[in-house]
């Protein structure tokens, strides 16, 4: 297992937008922000699964923690070997329940060595730069990326354009996609973070 800490829980949610994982531990006694708190923002964009890992043991918490979207409750002290054997058994069920992956793969369906990306089994016309930010957001599918990410990860950008180029190279994209499908919107805006490409329309 790979880990990656924050002790700031505002840090951790802008971790959460940068990078992809597969489950949150998360301390309820955080700087600045009580970890009950932190559940409901990262349920606002992200159904990670998250385990509160506290020394805090009253029910109360307990109770508002699951109820806010935590998937458990793990009071401390604990062996390390229970909490890795609970981590597996989440992951074994999300991975379950995420079968309709496949079905996800299926309407983008993403080619870095050739660099295409059909949607729908269509040929999307893209620029160097549209590949570039689409494929970002398809290899993050389902979880909000930052303007700053899709820019940086973009190889045929200009490093020093604004990330209001972002913006534009989206609506093209969204332009493309429509000519295919004008049913649905595939990249959702996320309001003071960037997008989000879904299929779980």
């Amino acid at each position: 297992m790979e880990v990656m800490g924050a002790e700031d829980p505002y840090i951790g949610l802008s971790l959460l937008t940068q990078h992809s994982f597969d489950l949150v531990i998360l301390d309820l006694t955080l700087p600045g922000m009580d970890g009950l708190e932190v559940i409901p923002k990262i349920r606002e964009h992200s159904s990670i699964p998250i385990i509160i890992s506290s020394a805090r043991d009253d029910i109360t918490d307990k109770v508002i923690g699951l109820e806010r979207g935590a998937d458990d409750y793990m009071p401390k002290p604990y062996d390390p070997r229970e909490l890795v054997t609970r981590i597996k058994t989440i992951l074994r069920r999300t991975a379950s329940s995420e079968n309709p992956k496949k079905a996800e793969e299926e309407i983008f369906k993403l080619d870095h060595n050739s660099r295409i990306i059909l949607f729908k089994n269509r040929l999307l016309d893209l620029t160097a730069a549209e590949y570039d930010v689409l494929s970002v957001l398809i290899t993050h599918r389902n979880a909000s990326v930052s303007r700053e990410q899709l820019l940086y990860e973009s190889e045929h950008i200009d490093d020093d354009s604004s990330v209001k180029n972002i913006d534009v190279i989206i609506s093209r994209i969204r332009q493309k996609i429509a000519k295919i499908d004008k049913e649905n919107i595939y990249i959702k805006p996320v309001r003071g973070v960037g997008y989000l490409l879904t299929t779980n329309l």
